[in-house]
């Protein structure tokens, strides 16, 4: 009887992680889709700057 409810917690306790472990990919996933909506990588943040600053460059090398 001892054995059989000393399964039953171990198995139960495998499922729990089984399942958070699962709810963890699928957020993880979301994440992963989501990022490039949100985020701008820093690689085309610098190419963006780069071009700001060559424009302002432009306008502070004009003739006053």
């Amino acid at each position: 009887m001892a054995i059989s409810a000393g399964l039953c917690v171990v198995g139960w306790f495998a499922r729990q992680l089984w399942e958070a472990v699962n709810a963890l990919k699928e957020d993880l996933y979301r994440i992963q889709a989501q990022m490039p909506k949100d985020y701008v990588l820093k690689s085309d943040l610098d190419k963006r700057m780069d071009h700001i600053e060559t424009m302002f460059q432009r306008i502070y090398d004009k003739p006053v």
